[in-house]
């Protein structure tokens, strides 16, 4: 297989040159809101980790707000992250990989993975395992009693606390990273761009620079940071955003649909974005401005992408203009299709 190479852009992996170029101009001239990209990168581990002792969470479901649905992490020494659906006789665990993904959602984005029977699936997943990504667990078997995860009110602030309470347990496997052999990008539907560059000779950072761009109350924003746990504890408990609209259709037009009829989504667990002004109280102040939606998107989803990648940790620099959940899942699928992908 092969791809359009262009100097500014480098390998373009989906869209035109002409629309990507555009979408960079337009990334390139939102101002930076908030930058924390002269941290320390997370520290350089050289043994993989998994968690100390085994920990449960518990949340009403993500689809079915009126059940409680309890995760159960325990130390493992599988290589990666698991999800074994106990509700389910004789299934085996989906690991968290690019190879499992069932679908970004049509009506609700969010990434399902799968593994053998159409049954044995897991929906809204990225809001779990980002923290493959953004945390020091490389190795975590995760026990669900259904495919419905639980939904947290402050993004995924419950399970990263569960984790840190189980603390850690070094493995005797090395811990790998992955980066890029070269700039790639790709055009979103949206016409923004997601553009990944190499680490730099030596370095095992992780570096995201991230833009919303929404015509309602969210507006432009900007954040700039390297991944490590001050970055990732601060994005990680911000919420998932909706519009006014969405959220009156879920809860009207969308209880005739399976994907959407008992969705969990209300004023706490949710940021709703109306056209001026937001519904309810936005988090992430900086300077007078909510930073909610570039938080979350940069970090809950955008680190949820990579950790499809199964083999190891990611390091490089990203950026991500009018991103979504389909365009990073293909991102990940064409690193792989065009052999892209290099162990540092």
């Amino acid at each position: 297989m092969t791809a359009t190479q262009n100097d500014g852009l480098g390998r373009i992996l989906e869209g035109s040159a002409q629309a990507l170029a555009q979408a960079k101009a337009e990334f390139e001239a939102t101002p930076i809101d908030q930058d924390w990209s002269a941290d320390l990168p997370a520290p350089r581990l050289a043994r993989a980790r998994t968690i100390a002792r085994p920990v449960e969470v518990s949340a009403p479901g993500t689809f079915s707000k009126n059940s409680i649905r309890t995760l159960r992490l325990e130390p493992t020494d599988l290589s990666g992250w698991w999800l074994e659906r106990c509700d389910i006789p004789d299934s085996r665990p989906i690991k968290v990989s690019i190879r499992n993904v069932w679908t970004t959602g049509e009506i609700v984005s969010n990434i399902v993975l799968r593994s053998g029977s159409v049954h044995n699936y897991v929906r809204l997943v990225e809001h779990i395992i980002a923290l493959k990504a953004g945390m020091d667990v490389d190795n975590l078997l995760i026990k669900l009693d259904s495919g419905d995860p639980p939904l947290f009110n402050a993004g995924s602030k419950e399970l990263v606390e569960a984790i840190n309470s189980a603390g850690r347990k070094e493995l005797a496997t090395p811990v790998r990273y992955f980066t890029v052999k070269e700039r790639v990008s790709l055009l979103t539907p949206h016409n923004g761009l997601l553009q990944i560059d190499p680490a730099e000779e030596g370095s095992l950072r992780l570096d995201i620079d991230c833009v919303r761009n929404f015509p309602n109350a969210i507006g432009q924003q900007r954040i700039r940071f390297v991944n490590n746990e001050r970055s990732f504890l601060h994005g990680s408990t911000a919420r998932t955003n909706t519009t006014a609209r969405q959220k009156l259709l879920v809860t009207t037009f969308g209880k005739l649909f399976p994907e959407s009829r008992n969705l969990g989504y209300n004023s706490k667990n949710v940021l709703i974005a109306g056209k001026r002004r937001y519904s309810n109280e936005p988090t992430h102040m900086h300077e007078g401005k909510s930073l909610e939606a570039a938080w979350h998107r940069a970090v809950l989803d955008l680190l949820a992408a990579l950790a499809l990648i199964d083999e190891g940790r990611f390091v490089g620099k990203i950026i991500d203009y009018k991103g979504g959940h389909y365009p990073d899942v293909e991102m990940v699928k064409l690193l792989y299709a065009y052999d892209l992908l290099k162990e540092v």
